[in-house]
């Protein structure tokens, strides 16, 4: 179905200039390696009710089956979220597991080897080593 057969030419000419400047924001969001989220989907889906022909509206399954798609990308979202809190349990606990071993770690061509005689727990865990505070994923070896 053609859009100028069912709205005015001032409702085509809205429609289009919001196509064209969500598919603008598309495509600077796919170059930038943002993601299009919930708002944006609603931002999308409201659009879409605000825009469609009263005498043709949208069909019941079609709505339905966005609505779907929306809560699909809410459940992603809520899995993405607990496997990040997960890895970062994860890394924490490997931190903690090194206290008391002694750890070589290389910062450009240097090399320090040392006893790790604290750990400090968070997103991003620190260990101390020779008096000094590192990432811990600045280790390069563990050893015995």
């Amino acid at each position: 179905m053609d859009i100028s057969m069912t709205m005015n030419a001032t409702d085509t000419s809205r429609v289009r200039s919001q196509a064209d400047a969500f598919n603008r924001a598309l495509s600077g969001a796919q170059g930038s390696g943002q993601e299009l989220g919930r708002d944006d989907f609603l931002k999308i889906l409201l659009t879409q009710l605000q825009n469609q022909d009263p005498t043709n509206p949208m069909e019941d399954k079609e709505f339905i089956a966005q609505m779907a798609q929306f809560s699909a990308l809410e459940q992603m979202t809520n899995v993405a979220s607990g496997f990040r809190e997960l890895n970062e349990s994860l890394v924490a606990d490997r931190a903690v597991q090194v206290l008391g071993r002694t750890v070589e770690i290389a910062q450009g061509s240097q090399t320090t080897r040392g006893t790790v005689s604290a750990v400090t727990q968070g997103s991003v865990p620190q260990i101390t080593v020779n008096d000094q505070t590192y990432d811990y994923s600045e280790i390069q070896r563990i050893l015995n």
